[in-house]
């Protein structure tokens, strides 16, 4: 049994140390073909548009990857879009320690509904969630449409996997940096 959780940790230490090295090779094109994505996934859902239309800013993470053994982790690159063009390039990188063990792969969207808030997070250096500004996170409403009654927030985000948006997700203690791409 001992031998079996050895080659679980080392297999996904590997895997972990592999994604790393292919995070760093993300082209801002690589970035923007993903936003431009996500963007539109948003879209298709009932009220996105109105969303995207209402926001200041919006901030994509098109892959975010997470993976872990009792010990996890979690990193993805994106962009800041405002009036439809990128201004900006961004990392996320977040830890956690418990009952845990696999990968997962999203997308997160996050809207700055408040031009102050937007203001707020492009003038910090390491902007923290949970600490630096609190982010509402939206799920979908019984009717498969967004839950409008939360959008009076000025920070929404919508957290998506491959099946779709998810539910009931924490973005509580990710760390949001501005890099160069």
């Amino acid at each position: 049994m001992r031998w079996k959780i050895l080659i679980i940790t080392l297999l996904l230490i590997f895997t972990g140390l592999s994604a790393a090295g292919n995070a760093k090779a993300v082209t801002a094109e690589n970035i923007d073909a993903g936003v431009t994505k996500s963007l539109n996934t948003l879209k298709d859902i009932k009220g996105g548009k109105s969303v995207l239309n209402k926001a200041e800013g919006v901030l994509v993470f098109p892959s975010v990857f997470k993976a872990g053994f009792i010990f996890g982790g979690e990193y993805g690159e994106g962009a800041l879009v405002i009036n439809n063009k990128t201004v900006d390039y961004y990392s996320t990188a977040g830890a956690s320690i418990g009952f845990q063990i696999g990968g997962q792969k999203k997308t997160i969207i996050i809207a700055f509904m408040d031009k102050g808030a937007l203001n707020d997070f492009r003038n910090s250096s390491g902007w923290k969630i949970g600490v630096d500004a609190s982010v509402t996170v939206i799920a979908l409403g019984a009717d498969g449409s967004i839950d409008t009654s939360k959008l009076n927030q000025p920070i929404v985000a919508f957290i998506f996997d491959p099946k779709g948006l998810m539910f009931n997700l924490t973005l509580e203690g990710a760390k949001i940096t501005k890099i160069k791409r």
